[in-house]
């Protein structure tokens, strides 16, 4: 993807944010978080980001994020990084998946294997989960926003394949992110 390479001799480079990004670094990134942490390019809510003009950005990634926002939210955040993107822009986004979480308390009966997904670790206010996701829901959101081309992508396939995340997450071996990657048009 355009998009995940560097820019060639003479071209700026591609302009990659990570929002919401808490400690996880990725090399080549902006780094944003609400939090004021270490390695963070801008401590600012994600859903305004007024430091980047329209049409500006060419990948936004976000990693168990959206669902930190409240049902009635959602759309706040995704319409910000939609204004910023690019025409042909990404937005790669990865939420809990609400049906492999099910599945696997269906398979177990153990609820203790699912709550931090369903429910965030609560161990401060901004990491509790306000809304849960689902492949036709989180896919409505995106084109409700905007985006078009919305798609699953395979973590292994991105510039941030060998940054450790949740969009790794497995559970009893069934991979419990839904990581979605949709197009500015």
């Amino acid at each position: 993807m355009a998009t995940d390479s560097p820019g060639s001799a003479g071209q700026t480079p591609p302009l990659a944010l990570h929002v919401g990004c808490g400690e996880r670094h990725v090399p080549g990134f902006v780094h944003i978080d609400i939090r004021p942490l270490p390695r963070l390019d801008y401590v600012h809510p994600i859903d305004d980001l007024p430091m980047f003009a329209d049409d500006s950005v060419d990948l936004i990634y976000n990693c168990h994020v959206l669902e930190h926002f409240g049902r009635q939210e959602t759309q706040r955040p995704l319409r910000e990084w939609f204004r910023i993107l690019k025409p042909g822009g990404v937005l790669r986004t990865a939420v809990p998946d609400l049906a492999a979480c099910f599945e696997v308390y269906r398979e177990t009966g153990d609820l203790n294997l699912i709550h931090g997904l369903l429910y965030g670790r609560q161990d401060y206010f901004e990491n509790t989960h306000f809304i849960g996701f689902d492949w036709a829901y989180l896919k409505g959101q995106l084109e409700q926003a905007g985006f078009a081309a919305v798609r699953r992508y395979d973590y292994r396939e991105t510039v941030h394949k060998d940054h450790d995340d949740y969009s790794q997450a497995y559970l009893l071996g069934r991979l419990v992110s839904l990581n979605v990657e949709a197009t500015k048009p």
